[in-house]
């Protein structure tokens, strides 16, 4: 195979004496037995997505590597002189389970200390919603979590996060693109200071239990604690340094670890994928929950941004919530209490993302409070908390599984949202009822709403060019109608458009540009498309909804709404 002159040149710069004797056999090895590969680490610079820099590592500007992470860390440190002019400049950086995040993380912090750059660097793997409380806890203008967060073992990445706790946005996150790409590797400055770099942990570990006691317990009996018994997962990840604590201090004492996954492991050696989303991942804590009759499961992913929860159903069978179910119980739950203590009077908001459950507008209607959708990632409800301070953010999530308990922690966080979850269960149990229950309970009161999620992989650059091509096709060639029901409204987030297909009218869409489309058919279900932002896929989001009169038709309806999800995949050519 021919290299292409282009990628030549790219390769050339990494054989220069800019780059270590080892990085440089590497590249020739390649070159000479695997050419593919090769184009593959190196047909494009690593981009910034919804989670940050991630990618497999490996050689070359399509790799996670010191290399490519020195460079943006180059970046990252001028940018911060400039826009902290006269500040001591301050950094946290925290680190998960993964193979080599600790020397990575390493050499992050020296790059920053050799900017003059102070440096806070936990001494141990700990979870990424902690690095979002520590950087506004210690007054870091910005912050560095090196992780790839469930992608499978060959990955890593970098994510960034800004002064306030929250990701990087717009216009932050497009300056330091730019500015990151003006370097050349040469500008890397590797001189450490070590004086600049200081360990954390424990100090920081105390602090963020206390704020999540705080955010998450709602004066549940300390009998009802004690009666729930819980089988918790950390997946062999970052959690296990928090939750155990946390629930613990909480007063749930009936909390049973999966063995086998609670030593790290960047390997993930008992799950074919450490993502709480899928089945399969939470399969031994759902084992020894039947083995110990335990009423909830929660298992979170490697970094503990998210989490899974499995609850007996109304045949004692434990079956997975989706992440809208989880973000609904939760939301309707902190509501609920809200309401109880009087603190409601309309300058409250919810928040989720488009490519969330409808149903959150229902919760926010029901509680007069404001629900406010952004683009997919928390960094957009971090960003709502930073742009809208005369209100008070109570509570949000997204379909990934992912939740914020108000706004101390600027990320998604598995580790307060397992504290809050457990407080419902247990007061759900105390009230001779479940999370099972009360989630019908809710379909009955708003609507029973179903959502699916297909995700179609397509790695390496052909396949980068199939998912733009299908997203192409769905956005000039839009469907008419699916399953019968005509469609009503495209919504083009990357053409901020919204077009009606009834009268032919157009609306300009507020949100900043992103690669999604919605399709609204008339009989109110919503099909979304949109490529993943850190992993070799595109995804459709589903959501269907009808009227759930009584608890007993419950079957009855779930069945018609899986057969309506089915007909759209078969009507749309994805099945």
């Amino acid at each position: 195979m021919e290299i292409e002159k282009a990628l030549l040149d790219k390769v050339n710069v990494w054989l220069t004496p800019a780059f270590d004797s080892e990085t440089q056999a590497a590249i020739k090895g390649l070159m000479e037995t695997s050419p593919k590969e090769l184009e593959d680490a190196f047909y494009r610079n690593l981009e910034f997505g919804t989670g940050g820099m991630r990618g497999v590592m490996g050689v070359g500007t399509n790799r996670i590597n010191k290399y490519t992470l020195g460079k943006a860390t180059q970046g990252l440190s001028n940018y911060l002189k400039t826009s902290f002019p006269g500040q001591e400049l301050k950094v946290a950086i925290a680190y998960d389970c993964r193979n080599n995040s600790d020397t990575l993380a390493k050499v992050v912090a020296d790059v920053f200390s050799a900017n003059g750059i102070k440096v806070f660097l936990f001494s141990e793997l700990r979870p990424t919603p902690e690095l979002s409380f520590a950087v506004r806890h210690l007054g870091c203008q910005a912050g560095i979590v090196l992780t790839a967060s469930h992608n499978p073992p060959e990955y890593n990445g970098y994510k960034v996060y800004w002064a306030d706790g929250g990701q990087l946005v717009p216009p932050q996150d497009k300056e330091l693109i730019q500015v990151i790409e003006a370097l050349e590797y040469s500008a890397i400055n590797w001189d450490a200071k070590e004086d600049l770099i200081e360990l954390i942990g424990d100090e920081i570990d105390k602090k963020f239990v206390k704020m999540a006691l705080v955010a998450a317990s709602f004066n549940t009996a300390a009998e009802a604690r004690k009666n729930l018994k819980i089988v918790y997962t950390p997946l062999h990840g970052t959690s296990v340094k928090l939750i155990p604590e946390l629930l613990e201090q909480a007063g749930y004492t009936n909390v049973h670890i999966v063995a086998e996954q609670a030593v790290p492991n960047g390997n993930f050696p008992t799950v074919k994928s450490p993502n709480p989303e899928e089945p399969e991942a939470l399969s031994m804590a759902v084992a020894l929950a039947d083995q110990l009759d335990a009423d909830v499961v929660i298992g979170t992913d490697p970094d503990s941004d998210r989490l899974g929860v499995a609850v007996r159903n109304g045949n004692g069978i434990m079956t997975l919530l989706n992440g809208n179910q989880t973000m609904v119980l939760m939301t309707e739950f902190l509501l609920s209490e809200w309401k109880k203590k009087d603190k409601l009077n309309g300058k409250q908001f919810i928040a989720s993302t488009i490519v969330s459950t409808p149903m959150m507008h229902d919760l926010a209607s029901a509680y007069n409070v404001e629900c406010k959708v952004g683009l997919t990632g928390f960094k957009w409800i971090a960003k709502m908390i930073v742009d809208f301070p005369e209100q008070e953010f109570i509570g949000g999530g997204e379909e990934s599984f992912g939740y914020m308990v108000g706004d101390k922690v600027r990320d998604k966080d598995a580790v307060t949202s397992t504290l809050l979850l457990c407080e419902i269960a247990a007061q759900a149990k105390a009230n001779a009822s479940s999370l099972y229950q009360e989630l019908l309970k809710l379909s009955v009161k708003y609507g029973y709403y179903k959502e699916h999620l297909i995700s179609i992989t397509k790695k390496g650059k052909e396949g980068a060019a199939e998912i733009k091509q299908m997203m192409i096709d769905l956005r000039e060639n839009p469907l008419k109608e699916i399953n019968g029901q005509r469609v009503i409204m495209v919504e083009d987030y990357q053409a901020s458009t919204a077009l009606n297909l009834l009268d032919g009218t157009k609306e300009e869409l507020t949100l900043p540009k992103s690669d999604v489309l919605i399709y609204y058919l008339e009989d109110g279900s919503k099909i979304c498309a949109r490529p993943s932002g850190t992993e070799p896929k595109i995804k459709f989001y589903f959501s269907v909804n009808e009227k759930l009169d009584d608890v007993k038709n419950f079957k009855a309806v779930e069945a018609s709404l899986d057969q309506k999800i089915q007909n759209i995949i078969a009507g749309m050519a994805l099945n």
